[in-house]
Parts: C-alpha cells; sequence; structure tokens
C-alpha cells in the first residue's frame, strides 16, 4: 500500500489479495537462496500477474536478497529504481522472467518447467531437481496464450508446474462475470492438469493444496479464492483495489483494519527477522547441491550451459569452407538445417522444435529424438499449431538456463507470436526464431501467406537480431552469430525457393560488399536475402551499360548499424546512387538509399509460381536495370 501511494501509481490489490498464498509458498515450500539468485537448482517463480509486481518486490526484500533495498521500494515505478511498474528480468536477481503481458508468464514458466525436466533426464535429480511455480490473475488464463501453453503443458505432463491461480473474481472493468463465465477447472482438467482448491487466506487449506500439487504427477493448477485488496475495508473485493493507489484514508483505514499499527515502510525487527530466516532455509540444500555438483561426472558440462558458454572449439568455420569449397543451390530454409546439422552435433544444449511445419522449415536434423511425456531427454519439440505458446515457452526455456532453444514456422506467422518475439528481445532470452517462405517466393499460396511488412516490421524491435540471408554461406554465418550472441533473441528468415551460391563470406558485420564495380562506381545496389541473386543480376547490367556498380548485401541491418562510421560510410558512398532491392515494403530502406531508388513490394502479394511473381512486381533485372540509367541521367 505504502509503495504505490507513494508513487501515486500501481497495483495493491493483488499484493494484497494474494499475501497470504505467497508467505506459505516463500516460507515453507520455496526452494531459493537470496546468497546465490542464480543457484542453477533453485526454484523457479514467475509472477505472471506482472501487474502485482509490489508483492514480489516486498517478497525479495524480506527474503534477504541484496535488492531491492528499501530506498529502492520507496522509489516504485520511479525512474532510476529496479523496481519497475512490471518485473524485469534484467534490474533485479530473483525477477525470473520479465512479466506484465497477461498469460505470458503462464507459458514461460512452461518453457522453464520443460527445460527442467528435459535437463533432469540428462544430469539426474543429483543436479537438477526443481519446480516452477507461477502467480496468475483471472486476465492471464483468460488470454489466448494460455489455452496453448497449458495444452503443451498437460500434454508433457510437467508435473513440476504448479500455477496459482488468484480467483479473486474481478477484473479492471469490475466483477469476472461481466465478461466470462467459463468453467475454468474443467477446462484445465481437459488438458490434462491437476486441479486443487484452497481458501486463500487459510494457511493451512494452501498448505494443504501446496503438498496435493507437489503429489500429483500433473501439471497443477491451484484455485486460490482470494479477495482482492484484502485488509482495505472499504474497497476490498472490488475493482476499486485493482489499478489504482487507495488513497490516504483508506489507508489509514486498512492499517486499523488489520491492526498494523507502524508508520509507512517500517518492517518490525521481529517480523524482519523471521522472513529473513525463511530467506536461509535454502542455503544448506544449495551448500549440498554445490558439493554434488563438484563431484559429479556431468558437473563441469552442466556449469558450462548454464552459463551458456559454447562448448571449447565450437565452430562452423570447417562446414562454411566446405560450402565455399563446393557451392549448393538451395533454398536457405534448406541451408539452414544444413548448419543445424553441425549445431546439434556440436551443441548438445540446444532443443529444437516447430509449430506444426516440421517438413517446411526443416528444424529437425537426424538423430534427434522427439522430446515427450516419456523421454524428456529427447531434443526436439512438437509444438503443434501453437506459434505463440511455441515462442513464450522457448523464452522460458532460455531463461531458465542450460537450453539453447529454437523454433520455427511460416515468417508471416510471426504475427501469431510477436508479443513473445518482443519480449525475448526486451528480456535478452538466447532464443532462435526459424521463420521460413520470407517472401512472395513462397509462391502458389497467395497472398495469406506471403509476408510483406514483416521483415520490416520485425527490425522495428530493439535487440532483435533479423537475419535474411541470400545463400547458405550466409545462413551458416548467421546461424552461427545467433548461437554464439547470450544478451538477445535472433530471427532467421529464410526462402523457399532455390538460390545459387553468392557469398565469400562476410555476413557478420550485418552488411559487406559482395561484388565490387568494374567500370567506374556510379550505383550501389543493397539488396537482402534471395533479391541479392536480383542485384547481381541488376549489376551484370548495368555493367554492360558502362555503369559501374557495388552489390552490398544487407542480411542484418542491426549487426550493420552497430559497425564503425568509416566502414559504413566506405560501403555506402554518397556520390553513388544508392538502391535497395527487396521483396517486401521499401519503407525503412530510405535510411541507406537517401534520395536513391527502392525496389520493393508495397502492396499485397499473389498466388502463382514464383518467377512470374517476380516478374509481376517488377523485381527483376529487366524491370529495375532501365529505371537506375533513367535516374542517373
Amino acid at each position: 500500500m505504502d509503495a504505490v501511494e507513494a508513487a501515486n501509481s500501481g497495483h495493491p490489490g493483488m499484493p494484497m489479495g494474494m499475501a497470504d498464498v505467497a508467505t506459505v509458498l516463500f516460507q515453507d515450500y520455496l526452494k531459493f537462496d537470496p546468497a546465490a539468485p542464480y543457484w542453477a537448482d533453485r526454484d523457479r517463480f514467475v509472477l505472471s500477474a506482472g501487474h502485482g509486481s509490489m508483492l514480489l518486490y516486498g517478497l525479495l526484500h524480506l527474503t534477504g536478497y541484496a535488492r531491492p533495498t528499501l530506498d529502492d521500494i520507496k522509489a516504485f515505478r520511479q525512474v532510476g529504481s529496479p523496481c519497475a511498474g512490471h518485473p524485469e528480468n534484467f534490474e533485479l536477481p530473483g525477477v525470473e522472467a520479465t512479466t506484465g503481458p497477461l498469460g505470458q508468464g503462464v507459458a514461460m514458466a512452461v518453457g522453464m518447467a520443460l527445460a527442467e525436466r528435459h535437463l533432469n533426464a540428462e544430469f539426474g535429480d543429483a543436479l537438477v531437481d526443481h519446480r516452477t511455480w507461477a502467480i496468475a490473475g483471472d486476465g492471464c488464463l483468460m488470454e489466448g496464450i494460455n489455452h496453448e501453453a497449458i495444452g503443451i503443458a498437460g500434454h508433457l505432463k510437467l508435473g513440476r508446474l504448479v500455477v496459482l491461480w488468484d480467483d479473486n473474481r474481478i477484473t479492471i472493468d469490475g466483477a469476472v462475470s461481466l465478461s466470462s463465465s467459463e468453467d475454468i477447472p474443467a477446462r484445465y482438467a481437459a488438458t490434462g492438469w491437476h486441479v486443487v482448491e484452497c481458501d486463500g487466506h487459510d494457511p493451512a487449506s494452501i498448505a494443504a493444496a501446496l503438498d496435493a500439487a507437489i503429489a500429483d504427477e500433473r501439471p497443477s493448477l491451484v484455485r486460490c479464492r482470494t479477495i482482492i485488496g484484502k485488509g482495505a475495508p472499504n474497497f476490498q473485493g472490488t475493482s476499486k483495489t485493482h489499478g489504482s493507489p487507495l488513497g490516504a484514508a483508506e489507508v489509514a483505514a486498512a492499517r486499523e483494519t488489520l491492526g498494523w499499527h507502524y508508520p509507512p515502510f517500517e518492517v518490525p525487527e521481529g517480523i524482519r527477522e523471521a522472513w529473513l530466516k525463511a530467506g536461509t532455509r535454502g542455503a544448506a540444500p544449495h551448500a549440498a547441491w554445490k558439493e554434488r555438483l563438484a563431484a559429479a561426472p556431468q558437473g563441469a558440462e552442466l556449469a558450462r550451459r548454464m552459463a551458456g558458454d559454447l562448448p571449447e572449439g565450437f565452430s562452423l568455420d570447417a562446414h562454411i569452407a566446405d560450402l565455399l569449397a563446393a557451392p549448393q543451390k538451395v533454398a536457405t530454409r534448406k541451408a539452414s538445417e544444413m548448419a543445424l546439422v553441425a549445431i546439434n552435433a556440436g551443441l548438445p544444449e540446444t532443443v529444437g522444435g516447430s509449430a506444426d511445419l516440421t517438413p517446411s522449415n526443416n528444424t529437425l536434423t537426424k538423430g534427434l529424438e522427439d522430446l515427450t511425456a516419456d523421454n524428456y531427454g529427447g531434443r526436439y519439440i512438437r509444438y503443434g499449431i501453437r506459434e505463440f505458446g511455441m515462442a513464450a515457452a522457448m523464452n522460458g526455456m532460455a531463461l531458465h538456463g542450460g537450453v539453447l532453444p529454437y523454433g520455427g514456422t511460416f515468417l508471416v506467422f510471426s504475427d501469431y507470436a510477436r508479443p513473445a518475439i518482443r519480449l525475448s528481445a526486451l528480456q535478452r532470452a538466447r532464443v532462435v526464431y526459424v521463420m521460413t517462405h520470407d517472401s512472395i517466393g513462397l509462391g502458389e499460396d497467395g497472398p495469406t501467406h506471403q509476408p510483406i511488412e514483416h521483415v520490416m516490421s520485425l527490425r522495428l524491435i530493439p535487440n532483435l537480431e533479423v537475419w535474411r540471408p541470400c545463400d547458405a554461406v550466409e545462413t551458416a554465418e548467421a546461424w552461427g552469430a545467433a548461437v554464439a550472441r547470450k544478451d538477445g533473441p535472433a530471427l532467421l528468415a529464410l526462402s523457399r525457393q532455390n538460390l545459387p551460391q553468392l557469398s565469400p563470406g562476410g555476413a557478420a558485420k550485418g552488411g559487406y560488399r559482395l561484388a565490387s564495380a568494374e567500370a567506374p562506381r556510379k550505383v550501389v545496389l543493397l539488396a537482402s536475402g534471395s533479391e541479392v541473386e536480383v542485384a547481381v543480376a541488376v549489376r551484370a547490367a548495368l555493367e554492360e551499360q558502362g555503369i559501374g556498380a557495388d552489390v552490398v548485401s544487407m542480411p542484418c541491418w542491426s549487426r550493420f548499424d552497430a559497425q564503425p562510421a568509416a566502414y559504413k560510410a566506405e560501403l555506402l558512398p554518397k556520390d553513388a546512387l544508392r538502391v535497395s532491392i527487396e521483396a517486401g515494403v521499401t519503407t525503412g530502406w530510405e535510411r541507406y538509399t537517401g534520395d536513391g531508388l527502392n525496389f520493393g513490394v508495397d502492396v499485397f502479394g499473389a498466388s502463382g509460381p514464383y518467377l512470374g511473381l517476380y516478374d509481376q512486381f517488377g523485381l527483376t533485372a529487366a524491370a529495375i536495370a532501365p529505371q537506375i540509367l533513367e535516374k542517373l541521367k
């Protein structure tokens, strides 16, 4: 109450309503060590109802984490405080995931539970044996991603996952009954979950429910019947406590109702000692685990994977050298599979998958077994038609650590996954998205399946590296950069159609000169992906006219933008006409071409063989070269 009041902003109702449940969980059940927040075998706790962030900040402070300090909490929601409006994993140790967009926390918890079972299958109970807990509200359970996520968890029988449902029957608009009449326990039960109920304000009832959840082999939903804003005598049980401060009068009344006769932010010494004692419960189990880790033959390997380090000597250089020695004309989706053969053989931490498009995404390599309820040691997940759920689960897997997840779908369906892709970037999660059928080049499936604006819109997401490679060499280089990166996700936009091998290498810089002008340079042709082939043909046509032209391949804008100014200026000289060619919207290319020319597809596509579509939309040398010559006059 005090933090929200001081900020004049926030959500006091959920923390007040779930305080009893959280107390039982943190004091008696959750395995954690505030002195070592990143202990690999700790339980994971995800506050999916992230608007109730003050509950988590209070728990971290009381149990002895170095931060948030009381001053941090006093500055709740203020610039510079790690106590942001919604929990952010990069601000505070103990915040396992960035939450706030409802439902995604539950889905990430599914991914964490999945990673735990996978690592347990390889490293055994002595090194990997923990649970994943999540607190979710009515909104989390309404969101569509909840349906996808719990379907995955139920199918895979992730029994180490417990979702604590804050069943307070209130949303911002008012009573849940205004908008929903679902039988939520029946829905969970139908997807293979165990469901148990408790009085969320009775510690004995809460403990009995948690015990029942732990004992069941299925993932568990614990229905916690609570009163939102409990203790605020005039507002409790109403939407008035949900998303705004209670006000000075109601806070004073709540203090009287609760018998809390202390000034703002004061924690009585006896209560503080009790909470700090609860925070030390994990010290002994942690110490015992460290001894087992040191003695285990696989201890160093688990430590390596949890640190996110690649195995010593891992490289795709040999694979790239083979390609350069024997060029191959293949679709970049096939080139991705070729790179994955080497990656999956050299990186045992990779866990792949696809949203029911395995044969199209080429994400399964020989020797990978399916990860199933009967084989958690498998390294390939059949996510079903659940693009959003897949992406969010991969975030959870990456945040858990020890696993490097990648998953595929068609690029056009990145729209279904986009909120989780955004959270990958915000959380700096090491996830690789394999997005195939990346343009009108997919052909006959037509405009519903042909991405037009998608590559450009994805480039707008900060900290997401979007790769659109032109051939097998660039695809391998993109994969190498993606798996080596520790601080964020990568997305590979890959072609359906076969592409000639053109690159001598150089994609790691994001943009590089693939071919140099022979005649005096007057034009620089910029392209990505399948249109690099078009740019090479345009160059040939211009050179025949005595017009010198460079071809600059631009597989990853953000990588190119990070290069030194001198490198970029040398590649894109201002005294040359700069021309972009990409089978997507042209908006955005102006940052590189200035007042030059931009060739692309600024309308929806059409159905037909892809070569005919390239001709229809003017993405051919015969269509582009004359316009460049006209511009040069």
